[in-house]
């Protein structure tokens, strides 16, 4: 939301209603002049402390007509919206590919377009995005050790590479349109099976819930606030070493 000069939280009378403030992005980023967004999937494990995985394969929703501003196209689902449940409707609909393309082919089509370096920049953004919205309301989530929880993201991308988070999906939506999106899909849904899992198979509270690194298939380690944490004790550890030296060798030379 854009901060408005004149506005003050103090300002604000006190109310039991709840809203939903939200803005259009008017300048999405468009491949061969069509809007899309992604889909991409989160496993968390645990909430407290957090500990989150993203899954590699994940895909673009295009629209399947070209984008445009016009006041006479607001009412057109599909110019806007890019939602496969929509977009299978229109006369332009493809069941071949069904208007999708992997998060691969898009990194690919950015690197020639916009650079390696601007690119790069958009997919640490996106993995910021995910994990302070995760943070957001980690307080608030139910952090049982038997559960974990896969989640669809749905994010959009302007022309100026910012990711704009949409929507998250708590048990997103796992049937195929196309074949391609079967064998992702069911493909996800045994990596997160072997991560969620203990190696015997069988659930027991007190595994440590660290999978090994063949368990992760597709899968890589997005946030272990954990290991966050040992870092930061470790990298103080050692400031404070370095200094205690650099106090001990002034000490001899004074001496």
């Amino acid at each position: 939301m854009r901060h408005h000069p004149h506005f003050s939280p103090k300002r604000v009378p006190h109310t039991r209603e709840t809203y939903v403030i939200s803005q259009y992005i008017e300048s999405p980023l468009l491949i061969g002049g069509k809007k899309f967004d992604l889909r991409l999937y989160v496993l968390v494990t645990s909430y407290k402390p957090l500990k989150a995985y993203m899954y590699r394969l994940g895909f673009c929703r295009f629209c399947t007509v070209r984008y445009s501003k016009s006041v006479t196209e607001l009412d057109n689902m599909f110019l806007h919206l890019t939602n496969v449940s929509i977009q299978k409707h229109g006369d332009e609909y493809n069941d071949s590919h069904g208007g999708k393309w992997t998060v691969d082919n898009l990194i690919l089509f950015l690197e020639g377009t916009r650079g390696r370096e601007a690119t790069d920049k958009l997919l640490d953004d996106i993995h910021w995005l995910i994990v302070h919205s995760l943070k957001a309301v980690q307080n608030v989530m139910s952090s049982d050790r038997h559960c974990f929880e896969c989640y669809g993201y749905d994010i959009l991308i302007d022309s100026n590479l910012k990711p704009w988070l949409l929507e998250v999906n708590a048990s997103p939506s796992l049937t195929s349109t196309t074949p391609s999106d079967r064998v992702l899909k069911a493909a996800l849904i045994s990596d997160v099976i072997n991560i969620a899992l203990p190696p015997s198979g069988v659930p027991d509270v007190k595994w440590n819930k660290l999978p090994s690194k063949e368990a992760l298939g597709k899968f890589y380690i997005l946030y272990d606030e954990e290991l966050v944490q040992a870092e930061a004790k470790e990298t103080e550890s050692r400031a404070h070493r370095h200094g205690k030296l650099k106090s001990d060798s002034k000490k001899l030379v004074w001496k």
